[in-house]
């Protein structure tokens, strides 16, 4: 059965109310009566969930479900026809990537979006863009606070790589690193926006099952130890039912679950979306 947990073998948070570093909470985000369509194709159709604080929240469903249209109907790339977007209460418009962005929500893709000719240092330096004050002529002569920014901003990232456990890769370019760890430093570059919500686009897509498990232990650490809400998508079932608290399955752009893992996954809708069960 598709559904069935793989040998990830990810170490899963026990339940949503177990000794988790940060309880999770109220609702943060929230997507309500979303609509979006290209021409006249609907992507997707009046969607509503919302996304609890500190929670690791998984959406997921067959290809062309509408899942990474709904992160970018979240952070702005694309702009629904209808709904709208409720962070920590308040409704944002106009929903931009710049706005998401300033308001806390960092975001990955499913496509590496690297630099690739620059350190692992580098990159993750860029997530620091919005912490930093200095103009173009204050850093260019090298101004008292620029400096002060540049060195605080390095500490920053240096704190990051050590977290992620890349010390040894730090100066070396990214494109010459193997995939699995060019998306860790995806990760790092999200991480350094400081973020409280990170939207996750197939973080695991194209890795090995050991560069999942590496990447699982990731996740879940920068959920349990920095208390950073996750939106996650995710092809990989066995992953998504070690590692979520709660998921929300599309199908042609429609819900067709809600709810915590053990549920979504003896769901018969669920369960039919994937085998591709057609009803006459």
């Amino acid at each position: 059965m598709p559904l069935k947990k793989k040998s990830i073998k990810a170490k899963k948070k026990k339940s949503m109310v177990d000794n988790r570093k940060f309880k999770i909470g109220k609702p943060i985000l929230e997507v309500k009566n979303i609509s979006l369509s290209f021409g006249g194709v609907k992507a997707i159709t009046n969607i509503s969930f919302n996304v609890l604080k500190h929670e690791i929240r998984a959406i997921i469903g067959p290809n062309g479900a509408g899942k990474s249209s709904m992160l970018n109907c979240i952070n702005g790339i694309y702009k629904p026809q209808e709904g709208k977007v409720i962070l920590n209460g308040e409704e944002i418009k106009p929903i931009t990537p710049n706005i998401m962005s300033q308001k806390g929500i960092s975001r990955t893709f499913q496509n590496l979006a690297l630099f690739k000719r620059m350190s692992v240092l580098d990159n993750i330096l860029v997530g620091r863009k919005l912490h930093t004050k200095s103009n173009f002529f204050e850093v260019a002569f090298q101004f008292p606070r620029a400096l002060k920014e540049e060195k605080f901003n390095r500490e920053k990232c240096e704190e990051i790589i050590k977290f992620l456990e890349i010390e040894n890769i730090k100066n070396t370019e990214v494109g010459k690193l193997p995939y699995g760890l060019q998306k860790k430093v995806e990760l790092g570059r999200a991480l350094a926006t400081e973020a409280p919500i990170l939207l996750l686009d197939e973080p695991m897509a194209g890795m090995n099952v050991e560069e999942k498990r590496d990447m699982c232990r990731f996740i879940l650490k920068v959920n349990d130890e920095l208390g950073t809400t996750i939106v996650l998508i995710e092809h990989d079932m066995g992953v998504v039912m070690d590692i979520s608290d709660r998921v929300v399955v599309l199908d042609y752009g429609k819900i067709i679950g809600d709810d915590i893992p053990d549920v979504v996954r003896a769901d018969q809708k669920v369960i039919d979306a994937y085998l591709g069960v057609a009803h006459g």
